[in-house]
């Protein structure tokens, strides 16, 4: 089951980074790098999660904002 959540959670991830680099008129990078990307953002966020308690997908979509500044 924790597998996954952490899959959809990836997902989640994926589109978040592609849609984020379209709107800022970025090309995507390769498919494997975007799910590197994708994977490197949900480990974060489930550190992030553990020290503060907070939702694992609010904070993947802050780190998404924060990538691209």
């Amino acid at each position: 089951m924790l597998g996954f959540i952490r899959q959809q959670e990836k997902k989640v991830a994926l589109r978040l980074l592609a849609w984020q680099y379209q709107r800022q008129s970025m090309p995507l990078p390769a498919i494997a790098e975007l799910e590197q990307q994708a994977a490197h953002l949900v480990d974060d966020a489930h550190r992030i999660a553990r020290e503060r308690g907070q939702n694992v997908i609010a904070i993947i979509k802050e780190l998404v904002g924060e990538i691209r500044k």
